[in-house]
């Protein structure tokens, strides 16, 4: 932006740090705005660790061009226009950040490159809608990732963050007449991936979860440990959508189909027969993180995650992700058999 303005006092310490050269003073103003531009470029990207990455080349770029920064535009304006085209720039780089046809028609597309987002790692002091639930569950970062990288940009910062058309044609270097066109071909996209869900990002949204959700995810839970398949089963909506990833071809969207397939490939038989767990939350939305263990291991050994898509009390999304070697998930490694199960409240 190019409007004439008097920076604030973080963009007026922004500017004394670029011009005296000093990386260490320069690192402690920008750092405050790591966790909100980590969700911005996760939403572009999809990818945990992805979006960590960018969010590095991001303050790579801004120590680079931080004699650039003037003060014409709110600081956070330019942190989020060089977030952005970093994302960009990766994505044009990179064939395999496209949804991929699921291998039956009917079954639409997949994700394999998804990521569950800690939440944890999302900002204490929200902007706006930074980290409304609504739009960091996995259905919505889903849905997203089914439109152009452009156009993805472009909905984000006008649909999510708020921002008006000429910002966003300004960061994307646009006309507004394409970022306008650009968000009505983004808004018919997500309408068609997201049937039956709101679609207006920027009222206010729930943050918490519902006891109806908490209830869920205990008899998720007390199934496995029980080896109860039968419970297991009576949780799951007939329509049930499942995907385990990063596996590729593993989409279902039956609960029929998805337990004859766990059944398949030995769930609640011996050697995926003893199974504690954690209730937990991710993207905002109810998991499970699921350990087993094995024919004589003392212990129970992190084995995956579970994140539910809770609908009248019953589940209608199950997306596992495999939890292995993912620090970032500030999940224990191992449970001792000699403890009581926990439960992360």
């Amino acid at each position: 932006m190019t409007d004439a303005r008097r920076p604030d006092d973080d963009e007026a310490a922004f500017i004394a740090a670029a011009r005296s050269h000093d990386a260490a003073r320069f690192a402690l103003i920008t750092e405050r705005y790591r966790r909100e531009l980590q969700v911005h470029c996760y939403r572009m990207l999809a990818n945990y660790e992805d979006a960590q990455d960018m969010t590095q080349e991001t303050f790579l770029r801004v120590w680079n061009k931080r004699e650039s920064f003037k003060g014409n535009a709110a600081l956070r304006t330019w942190l989020y226009r060089i977030a952005t085209n970093a994302c960009l720039d990766f994505l044009e780089k990179r064939n395999d950040r496209t949804p991929v046809p699921a291998e039956l028609p009917t079954e639409g597309s997949e994700v394999g490159y998804l990521q569950p987002y800690p939440d944890r790692m999302l900002p204490e002091d929200p902007q706006e809608s930074v980290v409304a639930r609504e739009t960091i569950e996995l259905a919505f970062i889903v849905a997203v990732q089914h439109l152009p990288p452009r156009q993805r940009a472009v909905f984000i910062l006008r649909d999510v963050l708020g921002w008006p058309a000429s910002k966003a044609a300004d960061a994307l270097e646009l006309t507004v007449a394409s970022v306008t066109s650009a968000l009505q071909r983004a808004r018919v996209t997500m309408r068609e991936q997201l049937p039956g869900r709101r679609l207006d990002w920027r009222s206010p949204a729930t943050h918490e979860l519902s006891d109806d959700e908490r209830g869920v995810v205990k008899s998720y839970m007390d199934a496995h440990e029980r080896n109860d398949l039968d419970g297991l089963t009576a949780l799951l909506r007939d329509d049930l959508r499942f995907a385990m990833l990063p596996d590729p071809g593993t989409l279902i969207v039956t609960a029929k189909d998805a337990v004859d397939g766990w059944v398949t490939h030995g769930l609640f038989q011996r050697g995926y027969d003893d199974w504690r767990c954690i209730a937990t939350t991710v993207n905002r939305m109810p998991a499970a993180a699921l350990y087993l263990r094995a024919p004589g291991d003392p212990e129970y050994r992190l084995f995956n995650i579970a994140v539910l898509h809770i609908v009248d009390g019953k589940i209608a999304e199950l997306t596992g992700f495999d939890a292995t070697d993912k620090p970032w998930l500030d999940l224990p490694p191992t449970l001792s058999s000699a403890k009581d199960p926990i439960v992360d409240e």
